[in-house]
């Protein structure tokens, strides 16, 4: 057993904001792991410096044992840790080339990522959307032509393609509508079976993370308040802001069907669509 991803002492500050101060924790894998907090708590900077969307100013982040936290030694190791963690962003459609056809979004990552032909890169991107749930009339179309699950579904085809150890996905279903959330859940669930991929989910949905993660971080101001299992930390909670955040937000219906508790806590801002990575 590999020993996934671990993070310690994790700080990144623009300026004189801390976003980030001292965080830790793991994911072991094929795990799932839930980080909630308040808009502002350093949920997605973390995930950011993670990915290498930013890069940390102190701490270190491994993965399987090997050390990400310094600059990558070139374009081979830069790609290679983009294989590695690939994220799923809150809003598909930016995170699509609008331009680009559904097959045509897969195939250059793939081209990007691989030596495959292209006989080979056609019979991977069908896999990957038949994975996901999608035809050959998706893979035909553009984005605008799709609805918003389908474009989420593409998102994660993508993110797929590469074979990754750990998924991020930052509010992935929280443009979505609950029985189209329901859906996409239940899918990310069966990948996680079937491929064995760690998920770190960033999330203001606390019944999201009930239903999907193993364990959950609460962070704040970007200090981590409190972890560990899902039901302990959601059904009795140690940590006084814990508390506060349970307590202070709406309950909803489960997106998976039940009773499930389904509180927001915050959400932050979606960026500009990234580069292909």
């Amino acid at each position: 057993m590999t020993q996934g991803l671990v993070v310690e002492g994790l700080h990144k500050r623009y300026g004189e904001h801390t976003a980030v101060d001292g965080v830790s924790f793991s994911l072991p894998s094929g795990g799932s792991l839930a980080i909630v907090g308040e808009s502002g708590s350093g949920k997605t900077t973390t995930v950011r410096v993670l990915v290498g969307l930013e890069r940390a100013d102190g701490g270190t982040v491994r993965l399987d044992g090997r050390d990400r936290s310094a600059r990558a030694r070139g374009r081979a190791e830069r790609l290679s840790r983009a294989r590695e963690i690939q994220m799923v962003f809150q809003d598909p459609y930016l995170s699509l080339d609008p331009r680009v056809t559904v097959s045509g979004c897969l195939d250059e990552v793939l081209r990007l990522h691989t030596d495959l032909d292209a006989a080979a890169r056609r019979d991977r991107v069908a896999g990957h959307l038949d994975q996901v749930g999608l035809g050959t009339r998706e893979a035909a179309a553009l984005p605008r032509d799709l609805s918003g699950g389908q474009r989420q579904r593409v998102a994660i085809a993508r993110a797929l393609a590469v074979e990754p150890r750990v998924l991020v996905l930052d509010e992935a279903v929280a443009a979505l509508d609950v029985s189209i959330q329901a859906q996409i859940l239940e899918l990310l669930r069966e990948i996680r079976r079937e491929a064995g991929v760690g998920f770190l989910f960033v999330t203001h949905d606390l019944a999201v993370v009930r239903h999907i993660a193993d364990e959950v971080l609460v962070l704040k101001s970007g200090r981590l308040m409190e972890s560990g299992p899902v039901d302990r930390v959601l059904d009795a909670p140690e940590h006084p802001y814990t508390r506060l955040l349970l307590n202070s937000v709406p309950r909803r219906g489960s997106p998976m069907g039940g009773r499930g508790r389904g509180p927001h806590c915050g959400q932050e801002p979606v960026g500009r669509r990234p580069p292909v990575r």
